[in-house]
């Protein structure tokens, strides 16, 4: 929101500097995002002075050139060459002194000019930017004092441009007049004179005949609409200080119709929007929805397709503008129009910004319509325009104001205790303080009391529904610097949940980038087409955008899975193939059996996702290898294994074959609550996202992998004293007998001495029968309380091998 300086003094009397009135914004909220000095004229036309023409003689090397000697107020006459016809001597003229940049990048320099130096220029109105005229030098009047700068004798005004960030709820501030309100009662309070000066609109009065009639078919949109009709303007370019007006806040003026309803909407905050009633078909203005499908060409020349949800302003045959948003291509003001109809209104914010979001149209009136205008203001704002548009484009008022306000908009009433305000501010500020704040601010007080008081709200002031609101208010203008600190602070501290949720958290995601991979963090908000053919995550259960910015953003993510692919192809396309990233985030769902009105209706969690992908740079000490399936399969276990996970106790199955060409998901023993899912990342859903290589993917269900932590028992005990005891076997097996088959039974059997199971090696092939494998298990044994000898080590693998030859069919190789 940029703010003028000199603007915002028409409404605010005051002495504060440009730079004060940026510090004290932001001390009450309007927090200042630059302050820029400018001037009329770029430049402020600096190093041009007043000078007197002493003498002034014809070149010798020319037929046109003049050498003349002029007076600055130096004691040195100051020798400039000159071509202009009309110079002499005894004129007073502005001269550009050596230094001087005129325009852009024109600057004035040390010359000889046919051999004569010239120390100078004496100027053309074009050449300074006051004027277009070139036929010779600006002559000055006889009386201007010799050496005053040019910018204080063309008296050119300087102004300074503030410009605001305005959070989404302080629209009661994208005005000049909201500014000046909040500034005023920071003045108050602080005791520094000051004078609000509100523009009176009491010479309004309406006038004679028929006026436009307006009729609203659409009250849920539009429960406030007014409509004026001025005859007999002439639409012309607007006065020089409303053309500086708007040229101050960075707008071009167009006309001077269009340029007062631009300014009654930087002034006021009120959008306004003025219609040629020679286009006005059937003379009657209509508020109505649009039909699904109807065409409508809009101010920019592009035809839009309007939904049955947009509001529109429209005569007996087709519409006219897009409330609230954009004007139409076919009814704006020209220099044509004779006639207007004024339109002040008050729109549904929420039926706006739908329209808005949908034509991608992003107008000053929108900004204010979709946050919240105030429905108040619109009367006022259509007399000031009006009042504007008689001074300025002449015409008059016909007929009657017409008004549809069915439901009187009320102000929102408060009831504020003291002595709570005084402990929400953290100090005892007085409840005369309370009161003169809320004063300056124009809250109506309806009662007080000695402990409290109701007021009513300012209109403008969209946010303030409680007392909590009130309080923001109060602590804005008295200042949060102005709240001490206590010398002692009390607080109870409750027992960190156990395991710390966000150790754990830190703890993942070192481990993972200690083994090298990469975070990345991606928009919760996805697109619904990645879920159109998906099973496991199926379109249905997305949680639904009601008002999405594009249909790319439409959908709550299910699963880090596909936002992940994202990165990889986006990486890939920008010659990044070499590539581990990790992710933490939330996912949601919806159950579509349940009504969507209460919140067990939707589902929240977060997740880890991994991914591996291409070939890290070759060494010349080692040949690292393409990322693979069991490498991710490594990380994950490693990962697992780090909490204490017993991989082996875990219960498997095939990952979900929608997402996976192959992989395995994770449930944790007994609740069968999924744990994780990896696996190779099917070629389906690569071609999705044009991805040409493979990708291999996990995901970790935090609350799991939390619930995992939680069933970790440390336990601490004394390091063995006696030696382990290593026995291999290899044996031959059936395809359908697995490695963890094997393991379980091994401990079964080995109870106390067996201490680790390995697989070492695999072997299909030669002279190894069809539908068999060959497996090479290690064992390693120990005895906590003594030296195990050759008879107890035979013992066991014995037990062993009899076990595997009993339960899997084994035979000793």
């Amino acid at each position: 929101m940029k703010i003028s300086y000199n603007w915002l003094k028409d409404y605010l009397e005051c002495d504060l500097a440009p730079e004060a009135v940026a510090e004290a914004l932001t001390s009450i909220g309007l927090e200042v995002d630059s302050l820029e000095q400018i001037e009329e004229i770029p430049g402020g036309l600096a190093g041009v002075i007043v000078a007197e023409v002493v003498e002034c003689v014809d070149h010798p090397d020319s037929d046109h050139l003049h050498i003349t000697k002029l007076n600055t107020g130096d004691s040195e006459l100051l020798q400039v060459v000159c071509g202009a016809p009309n110079v002499a001597a005894g004129q007073k003229v502005l001269l550009a002194t050596v230094g001087t940049v005129l325009g852009e990048d024109f600057k004035i320099k040390k010359s000889k000019i046919r051999g004569v130096e010239s120390f100078g220029m004496i100027c053309a109105e074009d050449e300074l930017g006051i004027g277009e005229s070139h036929d010779g030098i600006m002559v000055l009047d006889p009386e201007a004092v010799v050496g005053t700068p040019a910018k204080d004798y063309l008296g050119l005004a300087t102004d300074a441009l503030i410009e605001i960030g305005l959070t989404a709820n302080r629209v009661d501030a994208a005005s000049h007049i909201g500014v000046a309100r909040d500034l005023y009662a920071y003045l108050k309070h602080n005791n520094i004179p000051s004078k609000l000066n509100i523009p009176d609109v009491s010479a309004f009065a309406e006038g004679e005949g028929e006026a436009v009639p307006v009729e609203v078919l659409a009250a849920d949109g539009a429960p406030r609409y007014t409509g004026t009709t001025i005859r007999g303007v002439k639409v012309e370019a607007s006065p020089e200080w409303l053309q500086k007006k708007l040229l101050a806040i960075g707008l071009r003026p167009i006309n001077n119709i269009v340029d007062i309803t631009n300014f009654v909407l930087h002034e006021i905050g009120q959008p306004l929007h003025a219609f040629d009633l020679a286009k006005v078909a059937g003379g009657k203005v209509v508020v109505r929805r649009a039909e699904e499908g109807e065409k409508f060409v809009t101010l920019d020349g592009v035809e839009r397709t309007l939904s049955a949800a947009d509001l529109m302003i429209a005569n007996t045959e087709k519409p006219m503008c897009l409330a609230g948003v954009f004007g139409g291509e076919e009814s704006g003001v020209t220099e044509a129009t004779t006639d207007v109809f004024l339109e002040s209104a008050y729109f549904n914010p929420v039926s706006i910004r739908k329209s808005s979001k949908r034509h991608g149209l992003k107008t000053d009136a929108s900004f204010r319509y979709e946050r919240g205008a105030d429905p108040l203001v619109v009367e006022y704002a259509a007399k000031r325009a009006a009042l504007l548009i008689q001074e300025i484009a002449g015409g008059q008022i016909v007929g009657k104001v017409q008004e549809f306000y069915p439901e009187k908009i009320e102000k929102k009433v408060v009831d504020l205790d003291y002595d709570r305000i005084e402990n929400f501010v953290g100090k005892k500020i007085g409840h005369e303080v309370i009161e003169a704040i809320l004063e300056n601010l124009a809250y109506e007080f309806i009662e007080k009391n000695e402990t409290g008081a109701k007021v009513a709200v300012p209109s403008y002031m969209i946010d303030v529904y409680r007392e909590c609101d009130i309080v923001e208010e109060i602590l804005r203008i008295y200042g949060y610097n102005n709240i001490e600190l206590p010398q002692a602070m009390r607080m109870s501290v409750n027992a960190p949940q156990k395991p710390e949720p966000e150790q754990v958290r830190k703890a993942v995601s070192d481990f993972l980038a200690a083994n090298g991979f990469v975070e990345t963090m991606n928009n919760s908000l996805t697109k619904s087409d990645y879920y159109s053919k998906l099973k496991t995550f199926p379109e249905e259960k997305c949680v639904r955008i009601m008002n999405p910015l594009s249909s790319d953003l439409n959908v709550m993510r299910q699963t880090l899975l596909l936002n992940g692919l994202e990165v990889v192809a986006y990486n890939i396309n920008r010659q990044i193939t070499n590539i581990k990233t990790f992710e933490y985030g939330s996912v949601y769902s919806f159950d579509p059996e349940k009504d969507g009105k209460t919140l067990d209706s939707y589902e929240e969690h977060t997740c880890y996702a991994l991914f591996i992908s291409g070939q890290p740079e070759k060494s010349w000490r080692t040949d690292p290898g393409k990322g693979n399936y069991f490498q991710l399969k490594g990380y994950l276990e490693l990962l697992l294994k780090r909490f204490g996970c017993d991989i082996y106790s875990l219960e498997t199955e095939a990952a979900p074959a929608d997402i996976f060409s192959e992989g395995l998901a994770y449930n944790l023993p007994g609740s069968h609550q999924p744990l994780a899912v990896m696996g190779t990342i099917a070629p389906a859903r690569l071609k999705q996202f044009g991805i040409k290589q493979p990708v291999f993917a996990a995901e970790i269900n935090w609350p799991a992998l939390l619930e995992l932590v939680k069933r970790n028992k440390i336990r601490y005990k004394e390091l063995p004293k006696f030696p382990e005891v290593r026995r291999d076997l290899a044996i031959l097996l059936d395809e359908s007998v697995t490695y963890a088959d094997l393991r379980k039974s091994a401990f079964r059997v080995g109870k106390k001495l067996l201490k680790q199971v390995g697989l070492f090696d695999v072997y299909r092939g030669d002279k190894i029968a069809e539908g068999k494998k060959q497996y090479a298990l290690s064992f390693v044994l120990q005895d906590l309380d003594k030296t195990l000898t050759d008879n107890d080590v035979e013992k066991v693998m014995s037990k062993l091998l009899s076990t595997f030859q009993n339960e899997f069919g084994a035979t000793l190789r």
